[in-house]
Order: C-alpha cells, then sequence, then structure tokens
C-alpha cells in the first residue's frame, strides 16, 4: 500500500508540473506575453494552505519592485476578476499576487465554502506575508486591492496591517453590514433575530448530519423577473464572460451558517484608523454604490478618494477594461508606493 501511494504521488507531482510547465491557460481572460506567472502556495496565520498565481512584469526581474496581492469578488476565484486585475497591474510594473482565500478554489480549508471576517480579512494579510519575503519585492512598497467582498476585507486589513501603504477597493461590499441588516438597511432587529433563529437551528442540523446546508446560489436560467443586479451577476458567472468550474458563484452557494459570524463582527470598525492611502472605485448605477459611499465617509484624512465611474454597474468593473480605470489605478500606486 506504502509504495502505490507513493506512486501515486510521485504521478500528481509530474502531472501538476506537466500542467503549469505546460502554459495551460485556466483563466476567463486572456493570457498576457508580457508577464509570467507561476502557482505558489503559502499558509495564512490559522494554517490554512492559499494558493495563487503570482504575476511577473517580463522586463523587470531583475529589480526589486513594488508589489500589489489582490483578491475578489466575494465567492469568485483567482482565475477571474483578480486574476485580471493581477495581471493588468504586472504589466504596468508591479509584482502581484491573485489568491483563492480560504475555503474556496484551490485553496484548503474544510468543510468548503466558508466565509469568515476574521479568516478571510487574514488571508489578504497572510497575501502581503508572502510578498514581503520575495527576493524581487521591495518590502516597503506593498498595496492591496479588493474586489467586491473582498473591497470590505481589504479596508479591514489596512486598518490593521500597517504594512499595507495603500489600498485599492472596486465595487466595493460590506459583507458586515448587508448581512445583518439586508440590502438598504431594510432588515429590523426582530427580522434580524427570526434569520439568526433559522441559522442556527440550522447549525443543529448540520451538526446532526454531519454536513454543511448550502445557501442557494444564482440560477442556471433567469425567468426575467430577477432584480437588474442578479441579471448581471448572471451575466458575469454563469456565462462564457466569466464562467468558471471552481467559482462558487458560477456553480453553488456559500455554507449557509456563514452569516452568523459577519452579523455579529462589523469588519469596518476600525476604517476611521487607516494612515496609508485608499482609492475607492464604485459604478455609478451598481446597486451596491451605498456601500463606498458610507466607508468613505468614514475614511480619515487627506489621502483618500472615491472614484465614481459614470454609468457603470456593479459586475462592469470585474473585467470590463474599457471601464475599469487601471490609468488613475497604476497611478495611485506609483504615487503611494515609493
Amino acid at each position: 500500500m506504502k509504495v502505490g501511494l507513493s506512486l501515486l504521488t510521485i504521478i500528481a507531482a509530474i502531472l501538476t508540473w506537466w500542467f503549469y510547465s505546460a502554459n495551460v491557460w485556466d483563466k476567463t481572460f486572456t493570457k498576457s506575453d508580457n508577464v509570467t506567472v507561476r502557482k505558489v502556495k503559502f499558509k495564512n496565520r490559522y494554517g490554512i494552505e492559499l494558493v495563487g498565481d503570482l504575476y511577473i512584469p517580463k522586463n523587470k526581474t531583475a529589480e526589486k519592485l513594488p508589489a500589489i496581492a489582490v483578491a475578489g469578488p466575494f465567492g469568485a476565484v483567482k482565475e477571474q476578476s483578480s486574476g485580471l486585475y493581477a495581471q493588468t497591474m504586472a504589466e504596468r510594473g508591479f509584482i502581484t499576487l491573485a489568491f483563492d482565500p480560504s475555503y474556496t478554489g484551490e485553496s484548503g480549508g474544510n468543510p468548503r465554502l466558508v466565509a469568515s471576517p476574521d479568516i478571510n480579512t487574514e488571508d489578504m494579510s497572510a497575501a502581503v506575508d508572502f510578498l514581503s519575503i520575495q527576493d524581487n519585492v521591495d518590502t516597503n512598497k506593498i498595496g492591496i486591492i479588493g474586489i467586491c467582498g473582498f473591497g470590505g476585507f481589504a479596508l479591514n486589513a489596512a486598518a490593521m496591517d500597517t504594512r499595507i501603504k495603500a489600498t485599492v477597493t472596486l465595487t466595493m461590499y460590506d459583507m458586515s453590514r448587508v448581512n445583518a441588516n439586508g440590502y438598504f438597511d431594510v432588515m429590523s432587529k426582530e427580522d434580524r433575530y427570526r434569520l439568526k433563529e433559522k441559522l442556527n437551528a440550522q447549525r443543529t442540523k448540520d451538526f446532526r448530519n454531519g454536513t454543511y446546508a448550502a445557501e442557494v446560489g444564482l440560477p442556471d436560467k433567469l425567468t426575467g423577473e430577477e432584480p437588474q443586479f442578479v441579471k448581471d451577476y448572471y451575466d458575469y458567472y454563469k456565462t462564457p464572460r466569466g464562467y468558471h468550474k471552481r467559482s462558487k458563484n458560477s456553480n453553488t452557494g456559500w455554507n449557509m451558517t456563514s452569516s452568523l459570524s459577519f452579523i455579529n463582527m462589523p469588519i469596518l470598525a476600525y476604517s476611521d484608523e487607516i494612515k496609508s492611502a485608499v482609492l475607492m472605485i464604485h459604478g455609478e448605477n451598481a446597486h451596491s454604490r451605498y456601500f463606498s459611499e458610507d466607508a468613505y465617509k468614514k475614511l480619515a484624512g487627506n489621502n483618500k478618494e472615491l472614484m465614481i465611474i459614470p454609468n457603470a454597474n456593479h459586475t462592469d468593473l470585474y473585467d470590463k477594461t474599457d471601464v475599469i480605470p487601471f490609468d488613475k489605478i497604476t497611478q495611485f500606486f506609483r504615487d503611494n508606493l515609493k
């Protein structure tokens, strides 16, 4: 049996080497000829192994460069939006790391598809850990990009982690607020209590069954009666534009009881203590715009900026390169990672 397991291990290692050395491209965006990409693994403070793609500019391999960690959207994987941002910023001279958060994609953690305000914030800092010890990274020039729900985690990380010198958020969601209050804060205290009753009853069922029930994800087909933002999500996650087999949002729902921890733990409690630079970007027509506007109001200091993109919806900033203000983002990092 030991011989057989060893042989399987060797075969798996050979297949993994072949997969990546053969430059098999498994992303939802076109590969750039101006960067090199390699798979990396690192552990967060909870011992969960995270898997990421490290993007390095081809023409600057001998220099110590500024670096950016990228994560999001919430429920997506590194082969989707975060990878596009990482590759684009690498083309512009930064070493970048797009990674799968804990419990998702190729990263570790069981049970699968769990979200946590603490662990997901830690994932951002773990990515900074990894970048900080790379020989070709200038340790004093590390920034982060958070998309959608990971925009909120990025702000939370920036409030805690003084190694982060600049933060960009795009279509930011405050996951604590939306879980505790519902969209546009329509949930009453009584509604929230009933939700907690339902979720805790589910905890008992899950423990008894030894399984973890999942929330309902995006529908496989639209009826036409859905809210516009659901249609926008569908257009990205459920079509060739952004579908990926490892993406939770493309396939299923979160572990249902993940909402409990967000209800009790507001992730932006100390965002007014961020001393580093912050650029927040949101679409004018995004259903989630109020999250960025309200989070921006709480930020202190004179190195904060809110940029509203005319006519853009929430998911336009996931992958539409003619809408995403990459020139603005690039200049922001050049100005603040120096």
